[in-house]
């Protein structure tokens, strides 16, 4: 097993990686927690394969759960389940000493969080994230939120996990829409923080999606990793941690005006990716080959980088979300794979000429 410390100056936790971990997660959470009643959030698909399995454990540990399941997708992610939910946490009358599990992908622990550090103004909650996009990103660092119809996580807050499990077995039943999705996430961990990472990538990606659990544990610890020291610097996003939205401000643009239902998130960071490279070229800040070395791995994803959006929708929906300050937008710019900087400097003349020009 695999433990890795996200050292906060309060809230601090362990992220848990290994095989077979949902038949001890509550045995786990015993070990350090007196049992109580618990709201396990889960959404129809995952709790099908997964959701009796996690809350017989917890049953049997003496926590009192009750399983509640979503219909899926990033559209369930609003305001409305958030106040279906809390009328479930009345209903199963928990308190402050309570728990919430998200046993899902990145929908659900967004969901959940937030509702966990909403409740009786914050009760405890852990993460047991079952699609890679969630185990190497959603799942770690405490970002909560709904959606908006303007905006993707525009409502939320900073709210930590008391603990991650990731069990890698959960990734034997994954869409590959979905491995892909996540993949790209672990792709961006490499630019912008680790050269090393994205080799291993770019000769591993038939081992990782064969699930290889060697090959699964390198990345996904490696991706934890990354993102805790991150956190461990700038719990709040006020500087470092930007770095970890490459990609996200173009992808979260075109989320947003295709209403979250034509690109997956990894998808649309990919395509976010490609136009932070494009403009960090067009700056001089970096040559073509960081460019091709993630066009050359996303393309042996089989994803489609082409939007045939308007480059004027997508600038528009760019000035809507919260990474802009004051009016300007901060972008996340590759100098070269493992760096990157965050810059204001990019004008709207410049996204004009990369948004039309294909990829």
């Amino acid at each position: 097993m695999k433990k890795i410390h996200v050292n906060l100056s309060a809230n601090s936790y362990n992220i848990y990686i290994d095989k077979d971990l949902l038949v001890k997660v509550g045995e786990m959470i015993a070990k350090g927690k007196e049992p109580c009643k618990t709201l396990l959030i889960t959404d129809e698909n995952i709790g099908k394969i997964y959701g009796e399995i996690v809350a017989e454990n917890f049953r049997q540990n003496n926590f009192d759960v009750k399983l509640l399941a979503l219909p899926p997708g990033e559209d369930q992610k609003n305001i409305e389940n958030a106040l279906l939910l809390y009328d479930h946490c009345f209903a199963h009358k928990l308190d402050r000493k309570s728990l919430i599990v998200a046993l899902g992908g990145g929908v659900i622990g967004d969901l959940s969080g937030f509702i966990a550090a909403t409740f009786m103004r914050g009760i405890p909650y852990i993460q047991i994230p079952t699609s890679l996009l969630a185990q190497v990103d959603s799942s770690i660092g405490g970002k909560v939120a709904v959606n908006h119809p303007k905006g993707k996580n525009m409502i939320g807050c900073f709210y930590q996990p008391t603990a991650v499990f990731i069990d890698t077995n959960t990734l034997s039943t994954l869409p590959s829409k979905e491995m892909v999705a996540g993949f790209v996430e672990v792709i961006k961990y490499g630019v912008i923080r680790d050269a090393e990472l994205f080799a291993f990538l770019e000769k591993s990606m038939y081992d990782i999606f064969q699930l290889n659990h060697e090959a699964l544990l390198k990345i996904i610890a490696t991706s934890c990793q990354i993102k805790a020291n991150v956190v461990e610097q700038d719990e709040k996003e006020k500087d470092l941690r930007a770095i970890l939205n490459y990609g996200h401000t173009i992808g979260h643009a075109i989320e947003t005006i295709t209403n979250y239902k034509k690109y997956r998130h990894g998808e649309a960071v990919a395509i976010g990716m490609l136009y932070a490279s494009k403009i960090a070229i067009e700056l001089g800040l970096t040559d073509n080959t960081v460019f091709e070395r993630q066009l050359s791995l996303i393309k042996n994803l089989g994803l489609s980088i082409q939007t045939g959006l308007k480059s004027e929708s997508i600038i528009k929906a760019l000035y809507t979300d919260k990474k802009t300050i004051s009016g300007r937008l901060r972008f996340v710019l590759p100098t070269k794979i493992g760096e990157v900087i965050i810059s204001d400097k990019v004008s709207d003349e410049i996204l004009y000429r990369i948004l039309d020009n294909p990829l």
